[in-house]
């Protein structure tokens, strides 16, 4: 997102639970929590209307606090205890790249296809070369980081293209939590009252249904890119469409001052 930074002001933070925000709390990390986290921050930095961009899951905690943020949601489920609206920033805009999907189907159909495409010839081929390199025993950490690749190789959509990657690690716990803590869950709905301008940019071949973002962005009333030879990772597979996308909405979005 750094591609952005040179005409607009960005601020990024941690998720609890990964990166720097590791945490041996054994507490249940929910999506409560995360759209907790994010009011803090929009709040400490005085953010009276962020624009929220949000990647993975972090785009569907955007569209999670954006819900949040609305005091007409009647259903109980989607508020968070505790937490008044009027101390969750309301957005100004939304963002959102190849979000996690809004329903318990769709992500039922994500994992079944990012697991078939693991074990897929594709993938195992490249892990039998990694196996056969020497690497591990010649160059650990060079071993560490391909092993990583490897293991998000089936949301690309040519597996050969997950090189040079930053690696990301979150807490297994802490994933669980969060998915257990949104039940059987469908933000279809929700995402109905009170939208804000929203861009959503998907990968056609993103293991993540395609109708998945469809639906969210019916409900918005979003702007939907989908990217051609794109898997889950834009950043990386389709840079310049991805961010002339993005470049674009903020353009109409944002006031000339």
């Amino acid at each position: 997102m750094l591609a952005l930074a040179e005409n607009h002001e960005l601020v990024f933070y941690d998720q609890r639970g990964g990166g720097k925000s590791r945490t041996d709390d054994p507490t249940p990390i929910t999506w409560q929590t995360h759209v907790e986290d994010l009011a803090a921050v929009a709040n400490e930095l005085a953010f009276d209307r962020p624009g929220i961009i949000g990647y993975s899951w972090g785009g569907l905690l955007a569209m999670l606090y954006s819900i949040a943020a609305r005091g007409s949601i009647a259903d109980p489920r989607f508020r968070v205890p505790g937490l008044a609206e009027s101390l969750v920033p309301s957005p100004q805009s939304l963002i959102l790249l190849d979000p996690a999907p809004i329903t318990r189907k769709h992500r039922q159909q994500f994992e079944a296809e990012f697991s078939r495409r693991q074990q897929g010839p594709v993938v195992q081929q490249m892990r039998a070369e990694l196996a056969a390199s020497g690497l591990r025993e010649r160059d650990p950490d060079a071993y560490r980081q391909r092993s990583f690749e490897l293991s998000v190789a089936g949301y690309f959509a040519d597996p050969a293209r997950a090189h040079d990657l930053t690696p990301f690690r979150v807490v297994g716990r802490v994933q669980q939590s969060v998915w257990s803590s949104l039940g059987d869950f469908d933000l279809t709905t929700r995402l109905t009252h009170g939208a804000v301008p929203s861009l959503i940019v998907h990968g056609r071949q993103d293991p993540i249904p395609l109708e998945s973002s469809e639906i969210a962005a019916r409900a918005l009333g979003a702007r939907l890119v989908v990217l051609d030879d794109c898997g889950h990772v834009p950043y990386v597979e389709q840079p310049q469409s991805l961010f002339d996308a993005v470049r674009d909405f903020l353009t109409q979005i944002t006031p000339v001052l």
